[in-house]
């Protein structure tokens, strides 16, 4: 196994394998893993802050078997910051925190490819920041039935006085995120919420839109996944690499831009590969900033 000693923050961090290949069918080695990950930081962090991480890892690459890890690794470094988390009931977990560059460049040590975060901080688990559509397009349907869906959802909910704001899954869907920061919100009031406005989308839009999460409905439709919307539940993190064949990322999009994207009818074209995010990242800024302190209440339906 080959190691190098770099130097993080003030950290001596030891990285091993830098030249494995974990994309090799695009030739993606670790090293360019963790290059991307160090560019994208000042993005992705604010969105990782206080987060309890599960890693899903890829030692041997995206073609072969992985594994979840929610518990932080024992073999931490001392400095890492973690939290105790209860699961199921009473049971306390250990998780690892992302605060900061170093723990990221660590994370990433473990070929750790994508990074799942619950929509709640651990300082407050039953309070999510933001409710969520998870829209999962079924057989015969693609990302471009899920522009179409993000889109009255859009309408809907301007309709409604919220804001929501959309980003690439990184694999075949989209999620459109409507932030709430506010203490008193709950995962019943997100998830009853999500739910209502799935089901008026299906009843309205019956042959582009299922509420249901049996396979049997989806067929040619998008699923509105409103059940993300509870604590034991994570969302891949916005800026995270997709195990996909190329280095994709879950990454934002402005409304006007997925409009203009969508109506050129190719899904290529709504897939964002690593070096365009970053890019990107770094001319345009955060597009999913607002999500992070933009305060709005739900209203009744």
């Amino acid at each position: 196994m080959s190691r190098k000693v770099v130097e993080v923050a003030g950290r001596r961090l030891s990285l091993s394998n830098l030249e494995k290949d974990l994309y090799p069918s695009y030739g993606f080695t670790k090293a360019h893993i963790l290059e991307y990950y160090r560019r994208i930081a000042k993005f992705i962090l604010p969105h990782l802050k206080d987060r309890a991480l599960t890693l899903k890892r890829y030692p041997e690459g995206v073609e072969k078997d992985f594994f979840f890890e929610k518990r932080c690794p024992s073999y931490r470094p001392v400095w890492l910051k973690t939290a105790d988390v209860h699961r199921h009931s009473e049971e306390r977990m250990t998780v690892c925190l992302v605060n900061d560059l170093e723990t990221l460049m660590w994370v990433e040590n473990l070929a750790s490819v994508e990074l799942h975060v619950p929509l709640a901080r651990v300082g407050s688990p039953e309070t999510p920041d933001s409710m969520v559509f998870d829209l999962d397009p079924g057989d015969r349907a693609n990302i471009l039935d899920c522009a179409k869906v993000a889109l009255i959802l859009l309408e809907l909910l301007s309709g409604l006085g919220l804001a929501s704001y959309i980003k690439t899954s990184g694999k075949k869907g989209l999620h459109v995120y409507v932030p709430l920061n506010r203490k008193e919100t709950t995962f019943e009031d997100t998830k009853k919420f999500s739910k209502t406005v799935a089901s008026i989308m299906q009843k309205n839009y019956p042959d582009l839109v299922t509420a249901k999460m049996a396979k049997e409905y989806r067929k040619a439709r998008v699923f509105i996944n409103w059940s993300q919307n509870d604590s034991s539940k994570t969302m891949i993190c916005v800026y995270s690499l997709r195990a996909r064949e190329k280095p994709v990322v879950s990454f934002p999009l402005g409304w006007k831009e997925l409009e203009g994207l969508a109506g050129q009818g190719n899904p290529e074209k709504l897939l964002v590969i690593q070096s365009e995010a970053v890019r990107r990242a770094e001319k345009q800024g955060d597009l999913f900033r607002e999500v992070l302190v933009k305060k709005q209440k739900l209203p009744h339906l």
